[in-house]
């Protein structure tokens, strides 16, 4: 079995994948001050309860923008599974996605070049992935197959926590569709301006990329978010939240060829 491990900001994603097949995820906060024996700790009770022994998982593959947690997660995959975690990067990659047209390649993360790598496994070229979390970052994956760049913006909860702690009397409210564009109510109104605001900046800038690039493409959207704004953007053709993991997996197979 494999352990795919995506750490981001805010939050970790696990996967244990048979081959292809995704038995189990597990979405949490990311802690960056938890040491490698407290995630041994949660890590061997997510497991317990799924009913997997820690020996059957002879594999593991980890992208992570924490560069401490990194450390961390290698050591708890030596000491738990007796394994090497392999940790993505733009070379270890190089075989499933050309990043050469990027200025900086060493500085593109991890998770988006296992977004970009499943996106055109699964889709096909040319594609565009969508990734809502604590940044909302775009992919581009051009006709030929290439990585062309995309875009990292806040997220939304990023942006809502901004407003939330600069504005004492705005109350805090839940991400769903509001139903119309003109709020009557406070949490009307910020539910408009964070959900509507985050569709109509997503679907505008696809379109700006359709034009730059001079043709449309797929566009997948994943991340924690996604089915929640995925629904109400335009230019959405496909939503797959295991989308990064799925890439994990497949940068893991071709580097174990």
């Amino acid at each position: 079995m494999l352990l795919a491990i995506d750490v981001g900001n805010t939050q970790t994603v696990l996967g244990i994948y048979d081959g292809a097949q995704l038995l189990h995820m597990w979405r949490l906060a990311t802690d960056h001050v938890r040491t490698s024996d407290e995630i041994r700790v949660q890590l061997g009770g997510l497991l317990s309860l799924a009913d997997i022994d820690g020996s059957q998982v002879d594999g593991a593959v980890l992208a992570t923008v924490v560069p401490a947690l990194k450390r961390r997660w290698q050591k708890v995959c030596r000491v738990m599974f007796d394994c090497t975690a392999l940790a993505v990067d733009a070379q270890v990659a190089a075989d499933l996605l050309d990043t050469s047209a990027y200025r900086n390649q060493a500085g593109i993360g991890a998770d988006r070049i296992a977004d970009a790598v499943a996106a055109k496994s699964l889709y096909g070229s040319p594609v565009i992935v969508l990734d809502f979390g604590t940044a909302t970052n775009m992919e581009v994956v051009d006709r030929d197959g290439r990585f062309a760049g995309g875009v990292i913006a806040p997220g939304v909860e990023t942006s809502m926590k901004a407003l939330f702690s600069g504005t004492a009397l705005l109350p805090e409210v839940e991400l769903v569709d509001p139903g119309t564009s003109i709020g009557l109510d406070t949490i009307e109104a910020i539910q408009v301006g964070i959900v509507y605001g985050e569709v109509e900046r997503v679907d505008g800038l696809v379109r700006r990329m359709w034009e730059q690039l001079g043709y449309e493409t797929d566009v997948v959207a994943t991340g924690g978010l996604c089915t929640a704004f995925a629904p109400l953007c335009q230019t959405v053709t496909h939503m797959n939240p295991e989308l990064t993991l799925e890439g994990l997996r497949i940068i893991y197979e071709q580097a174990s060829e």
